[in-house]
C-alpha cells in the first residue's frame, strides 16, 4: 500500500477516535461531531482514489450533492424528529453495506473467507436497513408504537434465519449459482429485520435504535473484510459496533431489562390484554382520581419550596415546551430556590435526548442530575415538578411484580415532599401501566398541553395568578376597552415585530404559535423583520426559522412600511430603537434619521417588551405613550402565552 494513503488513513482513524472521545461531554460533544464528519469526508475521498474507482470530479460531485442532501435535512427535520433521523441514518448505513458486499459477490472472484464475510454483511446490512426502517416508522407514528405480535410470529423468524443460515453456508461454499443466494440474503434478511423490530414497544425504541446502530457498524466492519481496500471500514465498523454494543448494555442495565425481553416485546403491556394472574397489573381504567389532597396546594407548595426537582419525559418534547421548562427554572432561581433538572436514561426517543432538547434552549449542563444524582436531591426537595414524564417516574416499578416495567430504575420524583405533575393526561406510558403516583396524597395534577400548564405555573410563581394579560394599572384605566386579546380578535391584519428582546426571551416559539392560531382564524398576518433587529445581520431570520415560521410570511422594511396604515394591529415583540419614532423627529439624538418600521401608524399596537427603559442607542421611545399604544411589560415568552391562552378560551 502506497505511503501517503496508509498516513491519510491513519490520520481519518485517529479523528474518529478522538472525535468520539470528544462527545463525552456537552461541552465539546460539536467540536467532536464535526472532527468525525471530517474524517469521514478524508475517509471516503482517499478510499475512492486508492481503489480508482471514480474520477476525482465524480468524487467531488458526489460528496457535494451528499454535502447539500445533509444540510438539507439538518435544517428540515425538528430535534423532536430526530430520533427517527437517526434511525434512519443507521438504516442507510447498513443499506450501504449490503450493497457493496451484494456487487462484490456478483462481480466474482472471491475466496471463501471473503465469500463468508460478503454474506455475513449482506445479512447484517439487510436486517439492520428493514428494522431501522421499522423503528424510524413507530417513532414517527406512521406505524403503531405498541408491539406488534403477528400470528406465528416466532415461525416467521425461525423460518427466516433458517434460510439465511443456508444461503450464507451455500454461498460460501459455491454451492449453486451466488445470485440466487445473493437475492435469497437479502430479501430474509429484511424479512427478519421486520419481523424482530415490528414487536419492540415505543418505550424501549431507545436500546433498538442502539442495537441497530450497533449492527450498522457490524455490517461496515464485515463488508471491509470483502474489500481489497477495506481497512478504513473495518476499523471505523468495529468502532461503531463496539460504542453501539456498549451503549445498548448500559441502558439495558439502566432499565434493569433483558435485552431479549425487550426484542421479544415482553416490555410492554398491550391494549386490551390484562396481564397473567398473579402478576400484579391492574385493570386498565382511563382516568384514575386522584387522592384528596393532604396538607398545601400545589400554589402555596411552589412559593413555600427552596428545592425544586423539575423531571422533563418525552411529553416535554412532544409540546416542545422545553423553553417554558427553562423559564421556570431561571425564575424560580432569581427568587433564591435551588432547582436541579432530573433525566432518566431513557426519558426520550433516544440516549441523551432530553439533555440535547434542554441544551437546545441554553439549559446549564450543570445542572442536569442523572438518577443517582437526581434521586438523592428529591430525598430534600419540597417539590418536584413533572413535565411529560410517564413511566419513568411510576413507582409501580416497585411495587408491581410482574408488569413490564417491574424492577425498572425510576427517578423517585414520590419523595419529595410535594409534587406537580403536568401530562398531558393520566393515562399509562408506554409500557401500559398505569401510574399510582397519580394517586399520592401529595400529587398535584395539572392535566393538558405542558405549554399552557407550566404557563399556569409561571404565572403562579411570578405572584400573578388569574391574570390573562398583565396590564400596568395607570393604562388599564386611561385605556378601557382596549383588550390586547379582544383587539386580536376583531383584527383582520396582523404585523408581528420581533426584536432582541425577543431572542433574549426565547419567544420566537410563541411567536409561531401567535401566528398560527392568528391565520387559523382567517386573519392576515405578516412579521416585520428591521435589518438591525438582533445582533448581526439576519440574526432575526434565523431565530424564526429555528421554529419553522415560512419565510413568505417575513418582509422587510421597505416591503411594509407604506403598509402600516392598512394595519390593524402591530404586536411588537422585543422591540425597541427599531420601532421609535423619535428617529423622526427628536433631531440631534443617536437615532435621528435612522430608518425604523413606523408601527406608530398602525390603528392598534401592542406592545410586549420587559419595560419601558429605553434600548441601546439611549433615547426614550415615544411610542409607549401614544393613545393607541399598550404596553405589556414583563418577560415576553410568559406575556406572549398569557395572550395565546386569552386567544385560546375565546376561540
Amino acid at each position: 500500500m502506497p505511503g501517503p494513503y496508509l498516513l491519510i488513513q491513519l490520520l481519518c482513524i485517529a479523528l474518529f477516535i478522538y472525535g468520539i472521545r470528544l462527545m463525552n461531554s456537552p461541552k465539546t460533544a460539536v467540536a467532536g461531531n464535526l472532527l468525525g464528519a471530517v474524517g469521514m469526508a478524508g475517509a471516503i475521498i482517499i478510499t475512492m482514489l486508492e481503489a480508482q474507482v471514480l474520477t476525482a470530479g465524480l468524487v467531488w460531485a458526489g460528496l457535494l450533492v451528499g454535502t447539500a442532501l445533509g444540510v438539507w435535512l439538518a435544517l428540515a427535520v425538528k430535534m423532536i424528529q430526530m430520533p427517527q433521523m437517526v434511525a434512519l441514518f443507521n438504516g442507510f448505513g447498513g443499506a450501504a453495506s449490503f450493497i457493496v458486499a451484494a456487487l462484490t459477490v456478483l462481480e466474482g472472484g472471491l475466496n471463501t473467507f471473503t465469500l463468508f464475510t460478503s454474506a455475513l454483511a449482506i445479512v447484517v446490512g439487510g436486517i439492520t436497513f428493514s428494522g431501522s426502517l421499522v423503528a424510524a416508522a413507530k417513532l414517527h407514528g406512521v406505524m403503531n408504537q405498541r408491539p406488534v405480535h403477528l400470528k406465528g410470529h416466532n415461525a416467521y423468524l425461525w423460518l427466516s434465519g433458517l434460510v439465511l443460515v443456508l444461503s450464507t453456508l451455500g454461498l460460501t461454499f459455491q454451492i449453486g449459482a451466488a445470485g440466487w443466494h445473493v437475492v435469497l440474503l437479502i430479501v430474509f434478511s429484511h424479512v427478519f429485520g421486520c419481523v424482530f423490530t415490528i414487536r419492540v414497544g415505543g418505550a424501549d425504541m431507545p436500546i433498538t435504535i442502539s442495537l441497530l446502530n450497533s449492527f450498522s457498524g457490524v455490517a461496515g466492519s464485515v463488508a471491509g473484510f470483502a474489500l481489497p481496500n477495506g481497512i478504513l471500514l473495518i476499523v471505523v465498523g468495529s468502532i461503531v459496533g463496539a460504542s453501539g454494543l456498549i451503549l445498548t448494555q448500559i441502558m439495558c442495565r439502566a432499565m434493569n431489562r433483558r435485552l431479549m425481553d425487550i426484542l421479544l416485546g415482553k416490555t410492554t403491556v398491550l391494549p386490551g390484554k390484562a396481564a397473567p394472574k398473579g402478576q400484579g397489573v391492574p385493570e386498565p381504567s382511563p382516568e384514575p382520581e386522584p387522592a384528596p389532597m393532604q396538607g398545601p396546594s400545589w400554589q402555596e407548595a411552589l412559593r413555600g419550596a427552596q428545592k425544586v426537582a423539575i423531571i422533563p419525559g418525552y411529553g416535554m418534547a412532544v409540546a416542545q415546551a422545553q423553553l417554558q421548562v427553562k423559564q421556570l427554572g431561571e425564575l424560580l432561581e432569581s427568587q433564591g430556590k435551588e432547582v436541579r433538572y432530573g433525566i432518566h436514561p431513557v426519558a426520550g426517543r433516544m440516549p441523551g435526548h432530553m439533555n440535547v432538547l434542554l441544551a437546545e434552549v441554553d439549559v446549564p449542563y450543570e445542572q442536569l442530575c442523572e438518577l443517582d444524582e437526581i434521586n438523592a436531591f428529591l430525598e430534600e426537595a419540597d417539590l418536584a415538578v413533572i413535565v411529560g414524564a410517564n413511566d419513568v417516574v411510576n413507582p409501580a416499578a416497585m411495587e408491581l411484580e410482574g408488569t413490564p416495567i417491574y424492577g425498572m430504575p425510576i427517578i423517585r420524583a414520590d419523595r419529595a415532599k410535594h409534587v406537580l405533575v403536568c401530562n398531558y393526561d393520566t393515562k399509562p406510558g408506554y409500557a401500559g401501566v398505569e401510574n399510582s403516583l397519580y394517586k399520592l396524597e401529595h400529587v398535584s395534577l395539572l392535566l393538558g398541553d405542558a405549554k399552557d400548564s407550566l404557563a399556569e405555573v409561571l404565572k403562579t410563581a411570578k405572584g400573578e395568578p388569574g391574570e390573562v394579560i398583565p396590564l400596568p394599572e395607570k393604562e388599564a384605566q386611561e385605556k378601557p376597552g382596549q383588550d390586547p386579546a379582544a383587539l386580536l380578535r376583531a383584527a383582520q391584519r396582523v404585523v408581528i415585530v420581533p426584536g432582541y428582546g425577543m431572542a433574549v426571551a426565547q419567544a420566537q416559539g410563541q411567536v409561531k404559535l401567535l401566528a398560527e392560531l392568528l391565520q387559523s382564524c382567517g386573519k392576515r398576518v405578516e412579521i416585520a423583520v428591521h435589518p438591525v433587529a438582533g445582533r448581526m445581520p439576519g440574526h432575526m431570520n434565523v431565530l424564526l426559522a429555528e421554529v419553522d415560521i415560512p419565510y413568505e410570511l417575513l418582509l422587510e422594511m421597505d416591503q411594509i412600511n407604506d403598509q402600516f396604515q392598512e394595519v390593524d394591529v402591530v404586536v411588537v415583540v422585543g422591540a425597541n430603537d427599531v420601532i421609535n419614532p423619535a428617529a423622526n423627529t427628536h433631531e440631534g439624538t443617536p437615532i435621528y434619521g435612522m430608518p425604523v418600521l413606523r408601527v406608530a401608524e398602525a390603528r392598534h399596537v401592542i406592545v410586549f417588551n420587559l419595560d419601558r427603559s429605553p434600548g441601546y442607542a439611549g433615547v426614550e421611545n415615544t411610542l409607549y405613550e401614544m393613545e393607541h399604544c399598550i404596553f405589556v411589560p414583563g418577560d415576553a415568552a410568559v406575556s406572549l402565552q398569557a395572550l395565546l391562552q386569552a386567544l385560546r378560551e375565546a376561540s
